[in-house]
C-alpha cells in the first residue's frame, strides 16, 4: 500500500499555506523514544508533559520534543536538558536557549508572553547557527522515520549544521519535514540538498521558498499569500514582507501583504480541495485535505495599503493571476 507521502508527492499536492501555525515555539530535549502523544508518552515525566500542554493551551506556543539524531532507543535520561523558546513574527524573531534539570519548572513560564512575542530577558540569546528541525516520530506517522530519520542523519554526518530530530510539525504527507528557526518557516519533501539552501539563506536572512509550506506565525491563507508575494517579486529577505491584515473567512480571504519599502499587495487566496482523495496519515481513510490556492495578486498604492477593501475600488493594479493547479 501506498504511504501517505508518496501519495501526496505522486499527486503533486501543493506546499504552500501547510505549515503549522504557531508565532512561538518551545523546544525540549527528550532523549529515547517517542509515542504518538510524545509530551505523555516519552522518557518525559508524564505529568510533566501534561502540565507544559495546559500551560501551553491557546497562548500560542506549540510544544515540540526534540533530540540529536542517531540512536536512541536506549539512551538514559541527560543531566541537563537543552530547551530553546523561538519567536517566529517578521521584525521581531529570537531564538532563547537554557539548560535544565528539571523539565517541570518550565510549566511556570509565561506562556501567554512568550506567545506574543516578549521573552522579558529569559535564559540566554541563542546566537548559533539557524536551527533544523526534521521530524522522525515514526509513532505518529511511519512516514517520518523512513524518510526523516536517515535525512535528519545524512544533515548531522555532512557536518556543520545545528541539527535536531523533533516530535511533530504537522503535514505527515509532505515528509520528509523541516523546520528552520528563527524565521519559522516549514518545508516539504526536503532533501539534503534544499535543507543545506535553506539553512545557508536564513544564516543570511534570507527566505528560499523552494519547497515551502509558509511561515508558522501567521495561519493558513496568509501563508499562502507570504509566499505568492515572494515568488512574484523575488524578495528573499526574511523580515522584509509581513502580513498587515486577513479578511474574509473560508473559503475566500483576502490578505494584505506590505514589504518594509512601503509595497504592498492584495492576495486572494482560495480554500479548496485536494483531489483525488488520499491519505492524510498513513493508516487513515481517504480524505480530501484542504490546500490554498492563490486566486490574484493585486499591487496597491501606499495609501490603499491601510485601507478596507470596499475604500479601495478602482484603486489597485493587478499584477499577475496564479491559477489552482
Amino acid at each position: 500500500m501506498s504511504t501517505c507521502a508518496t501519495a501526496s508527492r505522486l499527486l503533486t499536492e501543493p506546499l504552500a499555506g501547510t505549515a503549522a501555525t504557531a508565532p512561538t515555539w518551545l523546544l525540549l530535549e527528550q532523549p529515547g523514544p517517542w509515542g504518538t502523544d510524545a509530551l505523555t508518552s516519552s522518557h518525559l515525566d508524564p505529568a510533566v508533559g501534561r502540565a507544559l500542554d495546559a500551560a501551553a493551551e491557546g497562548t500560542g506556543v506549540r510544544i515540540a520534543l526534540i533530540r540529536r539524531p542517531g540512536r536512541h532507543a536506549d539512551c538514559h535520561e541527560p543531566a541537563t536538558q537543552r530547551v530553546f523558546v523561538a519567536h517566529t513574527a517578521p521584525g521581531r524573531s529570537w531564538i532563547r536557549t537554557t539548560g535544565v534539570t528539571d523539565p517541570a519548572r518550565l510549566a511556570d513560564l509565561g506562556f501567554a508572553a512568550l506567545g506574543a512575542g516578549e521573552h522579558g530577558g529569559l535564559w540566554e540569546p541563542y546566537t548559533g547557527d539557524p536551527l533544523a528541525l526534521v521530524c522522525t516520530n515514526g509513532k505518529r506517522d511511519r512516514c517520518c522515520a523512513l524518510l526523516g530519520r536517515p535525512l535528519a542523519a545524512e544533515l548531522t554526518a555532512s557536518g556543520g549544521l545545528e541539527v535536531w530530530e523533533v516530535t511533530h510539525i504537522g503535514g505527515h504527507r509532505f515528509a520528509p519535514t523541516l523546520f528552520v528557526l528563527p524565521y519559522g518557516y516549514a518545508y516539504g519533501r526536503a532533501t539534503a540538498h534544499g535543507v543545506k539552501n535553506a539553512l545557508a539563506a536564513a544564516r543570511d536572512g534570507r527566505i528560499a521558498i523552494e519547497d515551502c509550506r509558509g511561515r508558522s506565525a501567521w495561519e493558513r491563507p496568509a501563508q499562502a499569500a507570504d509566499l505568492a508575494v515572494r515568488e512574484l517579486t523575488g524578495e528573499e529577505g526574511a523580515d522584509a514582507l509581513d502580513v498587515l491584515r486577513t479578511e474574509g473567512a473560508a473559503p475566500l480571504w483576502c490578505v494584505t501583504v506590505g514589504h518594509t519599502d512601503g509595497r504592498a499587495w492584495r492576495v486572494t487566496v482560495a480554500q479548496g480541495a485536494a483531489e483525488p482523495p488520499r491519505p492524510e496519515s498513513c493508516g487513515r481513510a481517504l480524505g480530501s485535505p484542504a490546500r490554498m490556492d492563490v486566486l490574484s495578486i493585486d499591487r496597491l498604492s501606499s495609501s490603499d495599503a491601510a485601507l478596507p477593501p470596499a475604500a479601495r475600488a478602482g484603486s489597485s493594479l493587478t499584477l499577475s493571476v496564479s491559477r489552482p493547479s
